[in-house]
């Protein structure tokens, strides 16, 4: 089966979590599927959430992009990226009701994060057009990694070959938790301090009345896992992929 390869890398990244305060705004700690989406997107230039009118469901790129399978390999120690917060002035009248209309807020951004993404191109309809687009580097809008102000850089565009996976014993990309997949080291009795594991509630869907995320908790890790359902895992070289 063909799929798509490539780097996605910034020097910064801010994928908003809704749940904020007033001063303090969160950032997931990996690009999740919406977001690639978005990315796929604004590529092939599909419209946002800017252009949703009240007649859609969803924004176009969802729409049409929501079936497509992705897999996302984080190019980083045990899964984990480097945060910092920001703080600045936001002057804009409408932002505070403070006198001056000047509030300081503050964002927790990734820094420097970087992602191997995999994406199955056959039996998708818009397949053609993401392949033409990133081949050819026709980007029709910026791809921006949470936000306009944080440049997302695609690099190392290739087509590649993926198969079915028989032999599951490890995975090297993000995969959805589920109780068909189990990790060998939370099973074992004994405690190898060389095991590491990277887990986060992180958005695959969105919700169809609302347009909210679908949260589903995703591992990342080095541990043995054993699995009765390999629907979602292919092999490419000697990677094992868990495509969401």
């Amino acid at each position: 089966m063909r799929a798509l390869k490539f780097t996605l890398s910034g020097k910064t990244a801010f994928f908003k979590k809704p749940d904020v305060n007033t001063y303090l705004y969160f950032t997931y700690g990996q690009v999740h599927k919406v977001a690639l989406l978005g990315i796929i997107g604004a590529v092939t230039g599909l419209k946002g959430y800017g252009q949703q009118t009240a007649e859609d469901v969803f924004p176009e790129f969802y729409n049409r992009l929501h079936n497509l399978k992705v897999a996302i390999r984080p190019e980083s120690e045990k899964g984990y990226f480097s945060k910092k917060v920001q703080t600045y002035n936001n002057s804009v009248g409408y932002a505070s009701k403070e006198q001056g209309g000047n509030l300081i807020v503050k964002e927790q951004w990734l820094e420097f994060p970087k992602w191997t993404i995999f994406i199955l191109l056959d039996n998708h309809p818009d397949g053609q057009l993401i392949e033409h687009h990133f081949l050819t580097k026709q980007f029709m809008y910026y791809p921006y990694l949470g936000r306009n102000d944080h440049f997302a850089t695609i690099a190392d565009v290739e087509i590649i070959d993926v198969v079915k996976a028989t032999d599951i014993n490890q995975v090297d990309t993000l995969f959805k938790k589920s109780p068909t997949i189990h990790v060998m080291s939370e099973i074992d009795s004994f405690d190898d301090s060389n095991d590491w594991k990277y887990e986060e509630f992180l958005p695959t869907a969105l919700h169809e009345e609302t347009n909210l995320y679908v949260m589903e908790a995703c591992i990342f890790t080095n541990m043995s896992i054993e699995t009765t359902d390999k629907e979602n895992f292919y092999r490419y070289e000697d990677q094992t992929l868990y495509f969401i």
